[in-house]
């Protein structure tokens, strides 16, 4: 059973930092595509980071692109999100996923975390 745990939201300021986690278990991530999805009030959940299991490459949607860093750390079987230059449209709730293959869209993913919010303020 693959369970995914998120820490590290919480209230920042316009142009602050946060970093979140997502601890997971049951399975090693070096056998996964880990992702970071958002979704603020009334939105679609959406991809914001992914990284790959094989060649550690990444991927960042344009509105985080430059602000947002996706790592794994494989041994801790963990997952991070360094999110910098933070804006308030930025405020959503967070989400980490994983998935065997590589995936764009939430209905891809196999696992999720429970989410976990972020609120910027201006």
């Amino acid at each position: 059973q693959v369970q995914l745990v998120e820490s590290g939201g919480g209230l920042a300021q316009a142009g602050g930092s946060l970093r979140l986690s997502c601890k997971v278990s049951g399975r090693t991530i070096s056998m996964f595509y880990m992702a970071w999805f958002r979704q603020g009030p009334g939105k679609e959940r959406e991809l914001m980071a992914r990284s790959s299991w094989g060649s550690g490459s990444t991927y960042y949607a344009d509105s985080v692109k430059g602000r947002f860093t996706i790592s794994r750390d494989n041994p801790k079987n963990s997952v991070y999100l360094q999110m910098d230059s933070l804006k308030p449209e930025d405020t959503a709730v967070y989400y980490c996923a994983a998935n065997p293959g590589r995936a764009t869209m939430a209905g891809e993913y196999d696992y999720w975390g429970q989410g976990t919010q972020v609120t910027v303020s201006s």
